[in-house]
């Protein structure tokens, strides 16, 4: 049986030089791959009391709304600023050159809900903290994040370093 590894295509300069870019759609288009990546990620929320999955947008949708629908929970899209059509909160973090904000919409977390946050990729961890602090700053509690991948080099872990951090790969980061 392969592992969630040999799915994970390596793009080198991607997308710029230097960078060596990890492909999940290599997971996507491989019914086999995709299979043992979600089975893996419900074995990592087994145990965790959990109301709602928030997935940050693009690929954070292609995996947490999958786990919300298996263990049948709520979906909460987190997404770039401007898409989300009701009234929302956001938050920005930096970037490498700049700053981003993503957003939520406003009643998506009710206070004390347990919240678990879905990505593709932990890298420096800039997205995901701004997502727990979204979720936080409407009165959820975050009890988990949860990632397929974690590229170690970059720290994002340490970033996090106050909550339970699951990833199921983790590689270099470049």
């Amino acid at each position: 049986m392969q592992k969630i590894e040999d799915y994970i295509k390596s793009i080198p300069d991607f997308p710029k030089p230097g960078v060596l870019f990890r492909d999940v759609t290599g997971i996507l288009d491989n019914a086999e791959g995709l299979r043992l990546t979600l089975d893996s990620l419900y074995r990592a929320l087994e145990g965790v009391e959990f109301d709602a999955v928030a997935g940050l947008e693009a690929r954070g949708f292609l995996f947490g709304t999958p786990i919300a629908a298996h263990f049948g929970k709520a979906f909460i899209p987190v997404r770039k600023k401007g898409k989300l059509p009701r009234e929302t909160v956001e938050q920005s973090y930096d970037l490498e050159y700049g700053t981003a904000t993503i957003e939520i919409h406003k009643d998506a977390v009710k206070p004390g809900q347990k919240i678990v946050i879905v990505d593709d990729l932990l890298a420096t961890g800039g997205t995901a903290e701004a997502a727990v602090k979204l979720v936080e700053s409407l009165g959820g509690v975050v009890v988990k994040c949860l990632f397929v991948i974690e590229l170690l080099d970059l720290n994002g872990r340490e970033r996090l370093r106050k909550y339970d951090i699951s990833s199921l790969t983790q590689f270099p980061g470049h």
